[in-house]
């Protein structure tokens, strides 16, 4: 597997590994990273990975993007996945309920079968941080089970509560702050994902895996958990929006 190498700004390159999203391609994504860093060290003032790139930012007063495209193209010969597990494995409790996840009865039936089957199927596997992005905080999670997958809302809300688990396609993700969005609620964390005393300030970083861990209602209080039921309950139907 040869990466190709693709400029996308005066400044920066995409390393482009694959052309579809599976979990499976993230050793391969964190290896280049770890690889692009050795390679240009601080030269290097970004390097963001995602589903299926690296997006490589350069300090083009120091190195020309010519220069950064042949040390680049240097480093990722021969690149091989990085070995075990990708990063950290985060167990989020979740409180699944209609009050807080009002599309869990769509789903349901888009399954054909009942709101407990839907939240011991969306608990039932692990999934990788593809990548961060929309608000600060927010993972873009995966895959989940296909018969699963649900088209966004067509209208999107106005504003999802904070800590709400949504699925979106073969996509899930949790918004860390109340934020407009149109993915299908199934139930509300009181995990908090952006913290700004925390360092590096998110919880998740590509490469973690997440597992969602069912609880009830009192629990969740416990934890200091928002009941306030989400309002504004929209269209399932397909828009074409963005990742979120």
């Amino acid at each position: 597997m040869m990466p190709r190498l693709e400029t996308v700004a005066f400044d920066s390159l995409i390393v482009r590994l694959f052309d579809r999203i599976d979990e499976a391609h993230m050793p391969w994504v964190l290896a280049a990273v770890d690889s692009i860093r050795e390679a240009l060290g601080e030269l290097a003032l970004e390097v963001v990975p995602s589903y299926t790139t690296v997006l490589v930012q350069i300090d083009i007063k120091q190195l020309s993007l010519p220069e950064a495209r042949a040390r680049l193209s240097q480093a990722l010969m021969g690149l091989e996945p990085r070995d075990g597990e990708a990063g950290t494995l985060h167990e989020i409790p979740v409180w699944y309920d209609v009050s807080v996840g009002p599309e869990l009865p769509l789903v349901a039936e888009r399954l054909g079968t009942d709101i407990d089957e839907v939240i011991q199927r969306h608990t039932a596997r692990d999934y990788s941080v593809f990548a961060l992005g929309f608000a600060p905080g927010y993972g873009f999670m995966g895959l989940i089970e296909e018969a699963m997958a649900t088209p966004r809302l067509k209208t999107p809300r106005q504003k999802v509560a904070a800590g709400s688990v949504g699925i979106a396609d073969r996509q899930t993700a949790i918004y860390p702050a109340p934020s407009p969005g149109g993915w299908n609620l199934l139930g509300r964390t009181a995990v908090k994902l952006f913290d700004r005393q925390r360092e590096g300030y998110t919880l998740f970083r590509p490469g973690d895996r997440v597992r969602f861990v069912a609880i009830d209602r009192e629990a969740f209080m416990a934890q200091g958990g928002d009941t306030t039921p989400q309002p504004g309950v929209g269209s399932s139907r397909p828009n074409g929006e963005g990742r979120s």
